[in-house]
């Protein structure tokens, strides 16, 4: 039985992940801000539900993340996995309380962030992992110079080097933790309580064309859910084929960059 974390798990791709876990056996302890939506996943656990448990945390600032890992190991000395699929999707210029664009805490800095401050929960795992859920990006390197203010915040041409944080972090963690196994996967196109914060016409076209491009949340779940209970995987790894976990790409990033983007997240952050 495996112990695992699963930040963003009181709703969508994360809940669905969450429920899988639990109905193969294992524990969960799920993240997320709205309790009444905490309270409901527990619910939506069934007979397993007796092997799940929630806190009400806020990811999107320094101060909140302090907070979740100092109650999450208040309650747990160890877990198998660590399961990031936290997300915003914010195009607009907004700041958060430490200067930072929501769009750049939730979706990269807060999962190194929880990562680093839990780290020893995860040492005492026989396979250790880590496995970051994010939209689809192209693989390669991106322009990091606004790293990590991102000012003033573009989402076109900012977007691929935030998201790609989560692939220097996953190579980052495999070349510094011993056993330890990290991942990226790609959400797919899925509806999700992400799209709250779009632009008006994006709900519109969601709507119009939604049922012929979204995938469903188990489609968009399967990978991660394999990704963290699998063995059959060792090298820093991106699934960018939504629902099928054999279509595997190696992530291969230049090492000068990689040592930058983590030298400064450590700064920004403490961790």
């Amino acid at each position: 039985m495996k112990t695992i974390l699963v930040s963003g798990g009181n709703s969508g791709v994360g809940l669905r992940a969450a429920q899988e876990f639990v109905a193969r056996g294992h524990r969960v302890v799920l993240l997320g801000r709205n309790r009444a939506k905490g309270e409901a996943a527990l619910a939506s656990m069934g007979s397993g539900k007796d092997r799940a448990s929630f806190l009400s945390v806020d990811v999107s600032t320094h101060d909140g993340v302090r907070d979740a890992a100092n109650r999450v190991l208040a309650e747990h000395d160890r877990f198998d996995a660590i399961v990031h699929t936290t997300g915003v999707l914010m195009m607009k210029e907004m700041r958060t309380s430490d200067g930072l664009h929501p769009f750049f805490t939730v979706n990269y800095l807060s999962r190194y962030h929880l990562t680093q401050l839990l780290l020893p929960t995860l040492r005492g795992a026989e396979r250790p992992r880590v496995v970051m859920m994010t939209a689809a990006v192209p693989p390669g390197e991106a322009d990091y110079t606004p790293f990590p203010e991102f000012k003033p915040f573009s989402f076109g041409k900012m977007r691929e080097a935030i998201q790609l944080g989560n692939h220097h972090y996953a190579a980052h963690l495999t070349r510094t933790e011993p056993n330890f196994v990290a991942g990226v996967v790609n959400a797919g196109a899925v509806k999700t309580d992400i799209m709250r914060e779009t632009p008006w016409f994006m709900k519109v076209g969601s709507k119009v064309v939604g049922p012929f491009i979204f995938d469903s949340v188990e489609k968009s779940a399967h990978n991660v859910v394999e990704a963290s209970l699998r063995d059959d995987w060792l090298l820093p790894t991106y699934w960018g084929k939504v629902g099928n976990f054999d279509k595997q790409t190696p992530i291969v990033l230049d090492e000068l960059t990689t040592r930058d983007v983590m030298d400064r997240s450590r700064e920004i952050t403490g961790a």
